[in-house]
This record gives structure tokens, C-alpha cells and sequence, in this order.
């Protein structure tokens, strides 16, 4: 399929994605805060400057985007047609630069996790998260108190 936009149209729309606070980043983290969770954001001083970082467990969550990626399988991911071999170094450098950080995560004692772009609606989303981080981050909205 060739591209509607011209280059400058394309390049503009382009340089207009941002790599923090995205969509699907935020609906992750209002996830995880009414949820109980409370963490911190990207953080610079580990591998990777993780989305959501939770210190005292030692856990990082990374919200990836199944384009920038390269999500194997996604329906997202779909390769450029103009420009091809730019666009599939691009996704392979970025895809080379997280399995970097996960190992340097690793060597330091930091356990990691990957939310991708079309996993954000998936209803077992919740339950993935909470067993990753444990049972003992969230409060129960409603807590049962016997009379």
C-alpha cells in the first residue's frame, strides 16, 4: 500500500508520538492505582527507563507499543511499506536495546514485565498484574468487615 501522506505530512505526524504518558501507558497505570499500587515513573537510573517502577519490590512494568517494538504475531505491528529498510533497522534496534535492559535488569536483581499496546483491553489484564506483583500492594476496595 503506498503512503497517503506526503513525506513532510508523514514526518511531521511522526515526530508528534511521544515515548512517555501514551495511551496505553496511562490506561495501565490507572489500572494499577485503583488497584492499590502505588509506584514510580520512569525512572533514568535503571536499564531501559521503565514506564512503572515499584522500588521496594524490586519490579518494573514496560507498556510497549506493538509498532515501535515489533510485537511478533500482533496485528499492530505491521511492517512500513515505504521506506522498509529503514523502518525494520529501527524496530530491530529497539527490539535489541530492551533484551539490553531485561539482562542488565536481571544482573541487578530487578524483576520485569511487558505490557504490549494490544494486551491493554484484555479483561485478565488485572489478574496478570496483580501476579506479578504480589497480592500484598492492593487494598480491596470494599473491605469485609464482619460485624
Amino acid at each position: 500500500m503506498v503512503d497517503v501522506l506526503t513525506p513532510e505530512q508523514r514526518r511531521y505526524n511522526m515526530s508528534r508520538i511521544r515515548s512517555r504518558n501514551t495511551k496505553p501507558e496511562l490506561i495501565v497505570r490507572r489500572m494499577l492505582f485503583a488497584m492499590g499500587y502505588r509506584y514510580r515513573l520512569h525512572v533514568r537510573d535503571l536499564p531501559g527507563t521503565p514506564d512503572i517502577v515499584f522500588p521496594g519490590r524490586r519490579k518494573v512494568i514496560f507498556v510497549h507499543g506493538c509498532f515501535w517494538h515489533g510485537h511478533e504475531g500482533c496485528r499492530f505491528a505491521t511492517e512500513p511499506a515505504t521506506n522498509a529498510a529503514f523502518w525494520k533497522a529501527k524496530i530491530q534496534a529497539a527490539k535489541s536495546r530492551d533484551v539490553a535492559a531485561f539482562a542488565r535488569l536481571v544482573e541487578l536483581g530487578w524483576f520485569a514485565l511487558v505490557i504490549w499496546e494490544c494486551e491493554e483491553k484484555d479483561v485478565g489484564l488485572q489478574i496478570h498484574l496483580r501476579a506479578f506483583l504480589g497480592n500484598d500492594g492492593g487494598t480491596d476496595p470494599v473491605p469485609d468487615v464482619a460485624t
